[in-house]
């Protein structure tokens, strides 16, 4: 914890790094354990400095890791499109008229003539419950 100088409490510090060291990731049982040790702190009501710090310090490892492990490949409209209205279980009609777009251009937008400008993404975003950003995954 902080001393009352605002100084850190090394031996706090310390004590999260010999439970699992600061160290780049390399393996799946790596990210487990991160994952482990970063949970049990997520889990925690209240985080020291120490504690934030590390936490903040591990997050980024496992992001690093997974970055470079688990690439999401780029999708079309289309599929990002069909890939929502199939896992919510709606038919493009529904989603037509409940996003106040026709259908006639979700048809286009699904047989890959059209693609989704920005006010579309806003409306499908806020109907599927997504934020707009799933629709950066979509190849240019």
């Amino acid at each position: 914890m902080a001393t009352a100088s605002g100084k850190l409490n090394g031996v706090a510090y310390l004590r999260l790094v010999r439970a699992y060291p600061l160290r780049p990731i390399k393996s799946e049982t790596e990210l487990r354990r991160a994952t482990a040790v970063l949970d049990s702190l997520l889990d925690k009501p209240k985080l020291s400095r120490e504690e934030r710090d590390y936490l903040e310090v591990l997050g980024d490892l496992i992001e690093k890791f997974e970055e470079t492990q688990y690439v999401v490949e780029p999708v079309s409209d289309a599929e990002m499109l069909q890939f929502l209205i199939t896992s919510r279980q709606v038919t493009q009609s529904d989603v037509a008229r409940a996003a106040a777009i026709p259908n006639s251009v979700l048809s286009n937008v699904l047989h890959g003539k059209r693609k989704l400008n920005r006010g579309q993404i806003a409306k499908l975003a806020d109907y599927f419950q997504v934020a707009p950003t799933v629709f950066d995954l979509v190849n240019p």
